[in-house]
């Protein structure tokens, strides 16, 4: 297929999506089915982002004009794609596909429903797109791979797709620095960030930064105006979990009825749970983040900052084309193949 060929092919699935046909409801049941994660309300948001950052055509034309895909040679490139939110592994999936390869794709169990339709779909929109998608259930003869997973399943794929050229990613969180001026807008946008899928995306905010001495009343009251999440059993157990846990161990706490605030030194928080640390000031702050940048995927704040990878608030759930996870290009890799 010709570069204008995949992107005709790609538009129209985005405008397949729009018009909200009876296939994306059956793959929504499905995917709860298999995931109960995946409620219908995260899978309908997940698959219009897509469509709406991944998949108009100005935003693909625009994505391509920065690298040169002609007489790409198709190499095989194996897909490892995670499963905790839905849709996760698209941009990797149109990486390969809008650059000439061959994907081969090893699907989660976690979230099959939703890829099988965007892939068979595009399959229904032009045939010829089953030469460069396949679903497989064991990856072989691959010329490079994209793998994505937790800290431990990165050494196993470390160990056994090195000597293949790779990107293989690790756990990262995201967190928001506040200076204490936000207005209630933007404390109510931050809530976006961390309570969209549940908290289980890596663009989601796990830890919050906060100055010395910081009013955390305002932040409570209106995260708490995301309270239905608690209505979810799944988010219900985890919730009462991680209270329980602190209440037994005598930890101090905030709760909010759908949110605990925990004091911790991790970036990484239970579902459920906020953790946060006071500064001291910014610019130690910024060094600090700039020295674990190797874990953090976003960093939510009011402006942005040199070397670290700044999102408004609100805005962690919508990245674009060029919104690379962990900050590496995939498509340069790909076209360096």
């Amino acid at each position: 297929m010709k570069l204008e060929e995949r992107i005709k092919a790609l538009v129209e699935l985005g405008q397949f999506l729009a018009a909200k046909p009876p296939e994306l409801d059956v793959a929504v049941r499905r995917a709860y089915a298999e995931n109960r994660w995946f409620i219908p309300d995260n899978s309908y948001a997940a698959v219009e982002a897509v469509r709406k950052e991944f998949l108009e055509e100005q935003a693909l034309r625009a994505w391509a004009s920065h690298y040169n895909l002609d007489n790409i040679k198709p190499r095989a490139v194996g897909l490892i794609l995670a499963g905790n939110i839905p849709l996760v592994g698209f941009h990797d999936v149109l990486a390969v596909f809008l650059s000439g390869h061959i994907a081969k794709i090893k699907l989660s169990d976690k979230d099959s429903a939703l890829m099988t339709l965007m892939v068979e779909t595009l399959a229904q929109i032009n045939p010829k797109t089953k030469a460069y998608l396949r679903m497989v259930d064991k990856l072989d003869d691959f010329d490079a791979v994209i793998a994505t997973g937790s800290d431990n399943t990165a050494r196993y794929f470390e160990t056994y797709f090195g000597k293949y050229p790779n990107i293989i990613r690790h756990n990262r969180n995201s967190v928001a620095i506040l200076i204490g001026d936000e207005s209630l807008e933007e404390l109510h946008a931050l809530g976006r960030d961390i309570f969209t899928y549940f908290g289980l995306g890596c663009r989601n905010v796990s830890k919050i930064f906060v100055p010395q001495g910081y009013d955390f009343q305002p932040l409570l009251e209106e995260l708490h105006k995301y309270n239905q999440i608690i209505l979810n059993d799944k988010y219900k157990n985890n919730f009462d979990y991680a209270f329980t846990l602190y209440i037994m161990n005598k930890e101090f706490h905030m709760n909010n009825g759908c949110l605990i605030l925990h004091e911790a030194e991790s970036l990484s928080s239970r579902i459920s749970t906020l953790h946060y640390a006071f500064y001291d000031d910014l610019d130690g702050l910024y060094r600090e983040l700039a020295q674990k940048d190797d874990k953090i995927q976003c960093v939510v704040a009011k402006d942005a900052m040199d070397n670290l990878p700044y999102v408004p608030f609100g805005k962690t759930q919508s990245p674009g084309l060029m919104d690379y996870a962990d900050g590496v290009d995939v498509m340069a890799f790909l076209v360096a193949l």
